[in-house]
C-alpha cells in the first residue's frame, strides 16, 4: 500500500510541475537528492561499520552476556509470562542492548527474531500478546546511549560539535522509554479490569 502512495505522490508531483512548467527545477532536485543520498550513506557507513565492529567485539569478548545479565531482573519484570532463559528473552535483550548503542540496523533483525519467539509463546496466535505489546513500545522508545546514526549525519554535514546531541538524546530517550512502559503499563490494567 505504501509504495502505490508513493508512486501516486510521485506521478501528482510530475503532472504538476509540467502544468506549472517547474519540470527543470523537479529534474535539478532529483538529481541533487539522489547526490546528497549518496554522500549521506557513505558518510554513515563509516560510522556504523565501527560500531557494529565495536558490537560485534562486545560480543566475542562475553561484554553482551554479561550486559544482558545486568539488564536481565529489570527485562523479567517487563515481561513475566517470558521464561527466563526462552530464547525471546536474549534475543529481546539483544536488541534493546543494540538500541542503546544507537545500531537500530543491528537491532532490526534481533528485534524480528525476538517476536518470532513471542509469538511461539503466544501459540501462534495472530492477535499480540501482553509480551509483544510491551515489546513494540519498549523497542519504539528504546533508550539510546550512542546515537551513531545522528553523530554521523552531523559528522557528515561538518557539524561543529557532532557528538553534543549525547545528553539530550540520553534524557529524551529515557523519558520516552519511561512514557512507553508507563502507557503501555495503563492500557494492559485497563484491558485487564474491563476481562
Amino acid at each position: 500500500m505504501v509504495n502505490y502512495i508513493w508512486v501516486f505522490m510521485t506521478i501528482v508531483g510530475i503532472i504538476f510541475a509540467l502544468f506549472n512548467g517547474t519540470i527543470a527545477e523537479v529534474n535539478k532536485a532529483v538529481f541533487d537528492g539522489a547526490k546528497e543520498a549518496v554522500t549521506l550513506c557513505i558518510g554513515l557507513i563509516s560510522v556504523l561499520v565501527f560500531w557494529l565492529g565495536m558490537m560485534k567485539i562486545a560480543e566475542e569478548s562475553g561484554l553482551l552476556e554479561k550486559l544482558a545479565r545486568l539488564f536481565r531482573p529489570a527485562v523479567k519484570r517487563l515481561f513475566p509470562e517470558v521464561p527466563p532463559n526462552h530464547p525471546a528473552m536474549g534475543y529481546m535483550l539483544s536488541n534493546m542492548i543494540s538500541n542503546m548503542f544507537g545500531l537500530g540496523n543491528a537491532a532490526t533483525p534481533l528485534g524480528i527474531k525476538a517476536m518470532e519467539e513471542l509469538k511461539k509463546i503466544n501459540g501462534e496466535k495472530n492477535e499480540a500478546s501482553r509480551s509483544m505489546i510491551t515489546f513494540l513500545a519498549i523497542n519504539t522508545a528504546s533508550i539510546t546511549i550512542i546515537p551513531t546514526t545522528v553523530i554521523a549525519i552531523r559528522m557528515t554535514y561538518h557539524s561543529a560539535s557532532p557528538t553534543e546531541i549525547v545528553v539530550p538524546t540520553i534524557v529524551a530517550t529515557i523519558l520516552s522509554a519511561i512514557g512507553a512502559v508507563l502507557i503501555d503499563r495503563f492500557f494492559y490494567y485497563r484491558r485487564s479490569r474491563k476481562r
